[in-house]
């Protein structure tokens, strides 16, 4: 029996495998892998490759791979013209010298960039890329070293300048493979954009490298686009599909709005982000198609959305009194503001501290009534504190930050708006109370 030759069937492949029948049967559903033959009654044929992809993916899972990326791998490989059952062996993992692996590349990478040390970060990159596939590298060591380092900002033990660093070479990087992306050979055309506040575009542009590696037309157009923009782009590029992901709750806000525009310009949206993952509720506010939680699954999920148009999710309306409320807190913003300025003269607050927490307060609770329920605010409230802290605010000057800025509602926000704001009372007393404890 050659490899090709189909001759297991359910059973045996179990029995070499260990993966049991739902598994086979979803990871053959969701990713084409593999792609048994069937007997004239319908029954499944497996053959001794099929056997051998099986046990290939699986042995990326147990080195910490998710199936998405573990899949991912291999049609990269097979992209390269590579067998990946020869070049990347589930018993013997590429290592550089001395037995590096790619976690300890990819710390290697981030202690560079922490050191401003633009020459060895280099260097890592360069021998993870020798050593790995580029969709394994970028997401692995680029875009979890990018997480590991904003992670160590957020709890104040690297300056935002460091972030930038490692960034700006985790983005140039990015923009060398897409420039070296070979050309389309899919039909149509793919527009990604960021929406409008959304500063964060590592993940759409590794996206978009990923799908124009994949033989995808793919117009890249970077962080921060208003409507105004994007309005010129569809003209000028007409896509049949926009991509956009949105990391941070006013950024979802944002990305509604521009999903509400495209269902007009008569365009389909396709969108992702850390924040869906955060709240997956979010998602019944969006008019689109949403890419899952990981990039690898992302390139799966658009080639799906391409190929079926499945019909678009219907989208639950933002409540009136949410709208009205919205409208007012943006108009009486100001007057919260010096409301709390005033009120926390007499502290011992930073002028530092205040320039972070207002505008995130603000945009973030702006985006809780944009999307019609307050209490997606809860996780913001909890971040927020927690940058606070992390900064050097102490715990009673934001516990009394808090306070002032739910009484500034109380007495600047119209009484007929009062009924929304409740909501946020209890959140607010929630954020206290832990803070308390």
């Amino acid at each position: 029996m050659t490899n090709q030759t189909s001759g297991f069937n359910l059973k045996a492949v179990i029995q070499e495998t260990g993966l049991s029948a739902e598994t086979l049967h979803a990871w053959e559903r969701r990713y084409g892998l593999p792609k048994p033959d069937r007997t004239p009654g319908g029954h499944r044929l497996y053959s001794l490759r099929d056997i051998q992809i099986l046990n290939w993916l699986s042995a990326r899972q147990k080195e910490g791979m998710s199936i998405s990326r573990a899949v991912g791998l291999w049609r990269s490989l097979e992209s390269d013209g590579q067998d990946p059952l020869l070049t990347y062996s589930p018993h013997q993992q590429p290592v550089g010298p001395g037995g590096v692996r790619l976690d300890e590349l990819c710390q290697a990478w981030v202690d560079a960039c922490l050191d401003f040390d633009e020459q060895v970060a280099e260097q890592v990159l360069a021998q993870a890329f020798a050593l790995y596939a580029p969709e394994v590298v970028c997401s692995d060591l680029l875009q979890k070293g990018l997480s590991i380092i904003g992670t160590h900002w957020y709890r104040g033990e690297t300056s935002v300048q460091q972030e930038h660093f490692a960034s700006a070479l985790a983005m140039r990087r990015l923009h060398t493979l897409s420039a070296a992306a070979p050309v389309p050979s899919r039909p149509g055309r793919i527009l990604a954009a960021c929406p409008a506040g959304e500063e964060h575009e590592f993940g759409l542009l590794l996206l978009t490298v990923l799908l124009q590696r994949r033989g995808w037309g793919v117009v890249y157009l970077g962080a921060n686009v208003p409507i105004m923009r994007l309005e010129s782009a569809l003209h000028a590029a007409a896509p049949s599909l926009v991509l956009s992901l949105a990391q941070t709750l006013p950024a979802a806000a944002s990305l509604r709005r521009m999903g509400k525009f495209l269902i007009d310009q008569g365009v389909l949206l396709a969108y992702g982000g850390g924040i869906f993952i955060a709240q997956p509720s979010i998602q019944n506010s969006f008019p689109g198609y949403y890419l899952g939680g990981e990039i690898i699954e992302a390139t799966q999920m658009v080639e799906r959305f391409w190929n079926l148009k499945p019909p678009i999710p219907q989208v639950l309306p933002v409540p009136p009194d949410y709208q009205q409320a919205l409208q007012h807190y943006i108009e009486f913003h100001p007057q919260i503001e010096i409301f709390v300025a005033n009120a926390m003269r007499g502290e011992a607050i930073l002028p530092a501290h205040l320039e972070i927490a207002l505008p995130a307060l603000q945009q973030h609770l702006a985006a809780a009534l944009a999307l019609g329920d307050i209490r997606l605010l809860e996780n913001s409230l909890k971040w927020l504190a927690g940058l606070l802290e992390n900064h050097g605010l102490p715990e009673g000057l934001l516990i009394r930050f808090l306070e002032v800025y739910q009484r500034a509602l109380e007495t600047q926000i119209p009484a007929a708006d009062q009924a929304v704001f409740s909501s946020l009372t209890g959140l607010f007393n929630e954020q206290l109370k832990d803070l308390s404890q």
